[in-house]
């Protein structure tokens, strides 16, 4: 059989079979595809301003390497006008991380990009290894992403920067829907699916830590098209898993969606983009997040190839018309009435005016059992959360405490003590000196 070739040249050998939608095409016209799409995410969604100061979310591994050299060379080629840093966090995790910044260190030199890289142990007094000797390997998760998500933010602060891209790629979006879904968590889902995702600083002080913008130019990009792209550009990247990492929920969405593209290559898309029509259905969304995460999508995006719309899904008008049902069962709920389930009369059966026996003028049916309301009755409304301060530590938080300092007072608690204040006097009860008072009494005795 004679070689394919590229569908875009028609001139090269095809040698990448593409993972979005089983286009043929070779190196060249794969690397321009790529590094284009990511263009159009960016010009579509007004990612950056010119002159703006990025920081660039670095772990050294395949994503943030990756976002970062595409970042480089579109800056270069579209004169985005940015001043692009890689800032990298240490969770403190050894034999993974301290491999991994290595990397992020030869990728500095190679871009010639400033590299700035803040620690958990400096921020919080605590490593990662330290909170897993301390809560064990389950849910250690949730530990490192409240601190990594503020440490980044921490970090800009330092270094002036007001806006943070990260390599969030369309599977970790895709994942993060299923995971949500599984757990009931649709507010969530807003801030998941937006690409920007940023909330308007509650303190008056320009050094707040709070105003952070943060983006994800490869929301719409697959992991194996990303892996792909580094490969053939030779992109020095850390492939090591986190060695904590198995044992997180996380695995189990990732396990389903890869099963889901074996059958249909599209699928990641598809439910990144089921993911923001369902962002729609939630009541609050938008406005627990100060109005700036906004779920929908811009008109231009919509042409976007790939991500659903392509495939002859609509994106918008299903949606409106269970958005008016929602809104026509709270008034219902409001006048003490049963919503109709059905719209269509049974088997063609009516009043010959289109409703059904006992059915209210606004499409509702009166409680067959004629009991009334009772008085004072409100219907129940979903919680929109105000957004402040925590404080203890000053960060952006729906609560009094934000979640980091709740952890955090949970892992201090538990810390064991070392030292026994009796008085004025501090007794060391270490496992040396326990075992020194032995010694001693034991020849003592003899």
């Amino acid at each position: 059989m004679a070689p394919s070739p590229c569908a875009l040249c028609k001139v090269n050998r095809a040698l990448i079979l593409r993972p979005k939608d089983h286009s043929k095409l070779c190196k060249t016209c794969f690397i321009i595809v790529f590094e284009t799409e990511i263009h159009h995410t960016i010009t579509t969604n007004v990612l950056f301003t010119r002159g703006e100061r990025v920081a660039i979310g670095a772990s050294g591994g395949k994503d943030s390497t990756v976002l970062a050299s595409v970042l480089k060379t579109l800056n270069e080629r579209y004169d985005y006008g940015l001043d692009l840093i890689l800032l990298s966090i240490d969770e403190g995790i050894k034999g993974y991380r301290d491999d991994s910044l290595e990397t992020v260190k030869r990728n500095a030199e190679q871009y010639g990009m400033e590299l700035t890289i803040l620690g958990y142990e400096e921020l919080y007094g605590w490593t990662m290894d330290q909170v897993v000797e301390q809560v064990g390997k389950k849910g250690n998760c949730t530990y490192c992403g409240v601190f990594r998500r503020q440490a980044l933010d921490r970090g800009a602060s330092r270094l002036g920067v007001k806006h943070v891209v990260t390599g969030h790629n369309a599977d970790d979006i895709a994942e993060t829907v299923l995971m949500n879904l599984l757990r009931g968590d649709l507010p969530r889902l807003s801030r998941t699916t937006s690409i920007i995702t940023s909330t308007p600083s509650v303190s008056a002080d320009p050094l707040s830590n709070t105003n952070i913008k943060r983006s994800k130019p490869l929301k719409y990009a697959y992991e194996k098209e990303i892996v792909l792209y580094a490969h053939h550009k030779n992109l020095d990247y850390f492939s090591t898993e986190c060695i904590y990492s198995p044992e997180a929920f996380r695995g189990s969405a990732r396990a389903l969606i890869k099963n889901l593209e074996r059958v249909r290559p599209s699928a990641i898309l598809d439910v990144v983009r089921s993911g923001e029509d369902m962002v729609k259905l939630v009541p609050g969304s938008d406005e627990g997040c100060g109005g700036v995460c906004s779920s929908s999508v811009p008109a231009a995006e919509e042409n976007e190839g790939g991500c659903g719309s392509a495939q002859g899904r609509s994106t918008g008008g299903e949606m409106a018309t269970v958005e008016a049902q929602l809104r026509h069962n709270e008034i219902a709920a409001a006048d003490s009435l049963e919503t109709e389930i059905t719209a269509k009369s049974v088997n063609g059966k009516g009043n010959g005016n289109g409703k059904q026996p006992g059915q209210h003028e606004s499409g509702t049916v009166i409680l067959s059992n004629d009991k009334k309301a009772k008085k004072g009755f409100v219907p129940k409304k979903a919680n929109k959360q105000v957004m402040g301060q925590c404080k203890k530590c000053g960060y952006l938080s729906s609560q009094e405490v934000c979640k980091a300092c709740v952890l955090l007072e949970g892992l201090n608690k538990a810390r064991p003590k070392n030292k026994i204040e009796v008085g004025d006097e501090v007794q060391d009860v270490s496992l040396n000196s326990v075992r020194d008072e032995m010694q001693a009494t034991s020849i003592g005795g003899a």
